[in-house]
């Protein structure tokens, strides 16, 4: 589940068109956090994500920010971090997610998204991006993945965020 609310996400919400244009109400413009992951496929499911909610994403005009803790457990305290082994790291940062970067949307409700820094340096190659179309209604909006620099998703995921500012 981690791996893939981190394809998600990656990304992970959301150019100049389309943006300048929308009436507050309509705007994706915002802080979202994500209260639900529905996935598709093999092992479809709905994943209600509990409070206090781990995650944030934050829309500009132009960027966007987002941070998510993605484990299902709390993570670890190392002791001592300097004398912590790669296992005992990996528990404590692997289901982190820190990404940042410039979005584009076009008219007919998509949104392209292309990570400038990250954690995962995977996702800040030159050409990477994610396409995800978007419904909104009011404070809620859904993201559901369409494609990427590798081709459509074969079973794409749609994450339900709500606005909380």
């Amino acid at each position: 589940m981690t791996k893939l609310l981190f394809a998600v996400l990656t990304v992970g919400l959301l150019t100049s068109q389309g943006i300048e244009g929308q009436s507050k109400r309509e705007s994706i413009q915002g802080v979202w956090q994500a209260v639900e992951v529905t996935i598709t496929g093999p092992g479809a499911r709905t994943i209600a994500i509990p409070e206090p909610r781990p995650n944030l994403t934050i829309i500009t005009a132009r960027h966007y920010s987002r941070v998510e803790d993605q484990s299902e457990r709390p993570r670890p305290i190392p002791a001592d971090v300097t004398k912590a082994n790669a296992d005992e790291l990996r528990a404590v940062w692997g289901p982190f997610v820190g990404e940042a970067g410039t979005y584009e949307v076009t008219t007919d409700n998509r949104m392209t998204m292309r990570p400038i820094a990250a954690k995962n340096p995977a996702v800040m190659g030159p050409g990477v991006f994610i396409t995800y179309s978007y419904k909104l209604d009011g404070d809620t909006m859904w993201v559901t993945q369409q494609r990427n620099q590798n081709g459509p998703f074969a079973n794409p995921v749609t994450v339900k965020v709500v606005r909380v500012e």
